[in-house]
């Protein structure tokens, strides 16, 4: 049917121009992009760096930028920033670049950042516990920031996508903000964001885009299908399955990212807080068929949080092996056996059954749901499955067993944030109530603690912890892939997932 449909678009083409343009009948040039990162469920939809994940797009699609950023390597460079002094262990000292400017065409100085920062803390959720900022000083292109703990790692959340510098005073507008991009966005809505080029930008590099449509689509079938017929002129987010529908006629960009599928246990649940039960699970859980076959081997069988090729990655660390008979062995030592012999394990009468949840929008998710529930079943295991972009309500009222998601664990990278969000007792994103006090521990050293090389140590530590307790399955770190038509430039993926959008995009 996919080959059918293009077959027909491009007789279309020839004959009618279907599809998307290159230029308008006004001779602007507009580019269209289809992804499945937008929306409601990944809590972005918006462009208020200081709501939630909305910062991811403002970063993504152009309309604002942080203060440093990040190369290919993962090593932080200065954007709206021109320097920085370390002043002391608690005090950092900022100059702003003279030539930055906001979309509307305002100075961006030492006082528009304070004001912006200060939003920020006030209203984010997880920004105020990453910062630490005690407070905040405005000297004409300079900015100074005292936190109230040791912070080494500062910058690096600076450089976080809530770390996007806006216009405060100019306001949110039908839930638009003013940034300081080469886009800025016209029109918002859950499922689209309509950009147009920011005359005044700053930049070195100029916008070429006229305009630029960001459309959510999270069907992966459908996305394939609007790739192929022109509607789009790039997509991110395709089933990996699709991707090799692409490999004549189109680009490709990949790259390898921090972005892991991961299922954490709910503690509370009175089985799963038996670690022989938490242990057994993790070994039955097929990473290597997982990888291999569902996701077509775009990506990497995972041991803990972080891919190996950070400093603190997987090469670094250990976890369980897949060991189905071993798993049994464990289940019967907690006292669950087939008692009955309806093929599940049984205590106390009871079967041991789990809801697994997860959402939608990463196509790849509920089928690695479905996969652990054939999985657990070899077991003895009974898993329910419930994939909905709903899936805030259920955690909410905390209606799961597992939840399994897809988090970037090295956005800033430095691998204390992730434990900051997802791991340490009272996290925000810390879905399975994990409560340890030596990772509580091990976090008060790192936050504590300067230099990358003392950092990495105790970041592998933390992970190593987390293995041993059992409290998370880390499945399988992804690649990021941008498939585009053969005319577009300067856009590439980036390990980061930050950066796509960006002043180098064309189309020739």
């Amino acid at each position: 049917m996919r080959k059918f449909w293009a077959v027909i678009c491009a007789a279309a083409l020839m004959m009618t121009g279907c599809g998307s343009e290159q230029t308008t009948s006004t001779g602007e040039k507009t580019f269209t992009y289809g992804t499945v990162a937008y929306g409601v469920a990944m809590e972005n939809a918006g462009t208020n760096p200081h709501e939630s994940y909305s910062g991811w797009s403002t970063l993504r699609y152009g309309i604002g930028e942080t203060l440093f950023k990040f190369n290919e390597r993962m090593e932080l460079e200065p954007w709206l920033a021109e320097s920085f002094e370390q002043v002391d262990d608690f005090t950092i000292k900022i100059k702003i670049n003279d030539a930055a400017t906001f979309s509307n065409g305002k100075k961006v100085d030492g006082a528009a950042v304070k004001k912006c920062l200060e939003a920020l803390i006030s209203n984010h959720d997880r920004a105020p516990h990453d910062l630490k900022i005690a407070s905040i000083e405005a000297d004409g292109q300079f900015v100074t920031i005292k936190s109230s703990e040791k912070v080494p790692a500062l910058l690096n959340y600076l450089s976080d996508p809530y770390g996007c510098i806006v216009d405060v005073e100019a306001g949110i507008n039908d839930n638009i903000v003013v940034g300081t991009g080469p886009y800025k966005a016209v029109k918002v809505t859950d499922t689209q964001i309509d950009l147009v080029k920011n005359e005044n930008y700053w930049g070195a590099v100029k916008p070429k885009m006229d305009k630029v449509i960001v459309k959510s689509i999270p069907d992966g079938d459908t996305l394939t299908m609007s790739m192929q017929n022109g509607e789009l002129d790039a997509v991110q987010g395709l089933p990996y399955s699709s991707l090799k529908l692409f490999n004549d006629g189109y680009k490709l960009s990949q790259v390898d990212t921090s972005r892991i599928y991961q299922a954490a246990f709910n503690f509370k649940t009175p089985a799963l807080q038996d670690i022989n039960v938490r242990r057994a699970i993790s070994m039955a859980i097929d990473k290597e068929n997982f990888t291999k076959v569902l996701l077509s081997g775009n990506g990497t069988p995972a041991i803990g949080p972080f891919p190996a090729n950070l400093p603190f990655g997987d090469d670094k660390v250990h976890a369980v092996p897949y060991d189905l008979d071993g798993a049994k062995k464990l289940l019967s030592e907690a006292g669950w056996t087939d008692s009955d012999g309806d093929g599940y394990v049984d205590k106390d009468g009871q079967n041991l059954e789990l809801r697994w949840l997860t959402y939608t929008s990463r196509q790849e998710l509920p089928l690695l749901a479905e996969a652990a529930q054939a999985n657990l079943k070899l077991i003895g295991i009974k898993l329910n499955v419930n994939a909905t972009d709903n899936y805030k309500t259920f955690l909410k009222s905390g209606d799961y067993d597992i939840f399994s998601k897809a988090i970037v664990t090295a956005p800033t990278g430095d691998g204390e944030y992730y434990f900051t969000s997802h791991i340490v007792p009272g996290a925000v994103d810390n879905a399975g109530f994990y409560d340890s006090a030596a990772i509580a521990q091990l976090e008060d050293e790192l936050h504590n603690t300067f230099g990358a090389d003392k950092r990495s140590e105790l970041v592998i530590k933390m992970s190593q912890q987390v293995l041993d307790d059992c409290a998370l399955i880390y499945v399988a770190h992804l690649k990021m892939s941008l498939v585009m038509k053969p005319n577009v430039e300067g856009f590439r993926a980036h390990p980061s997932d930050y950066y796509e959008i960006t002043a180098e995009l064309d189309k020739k």
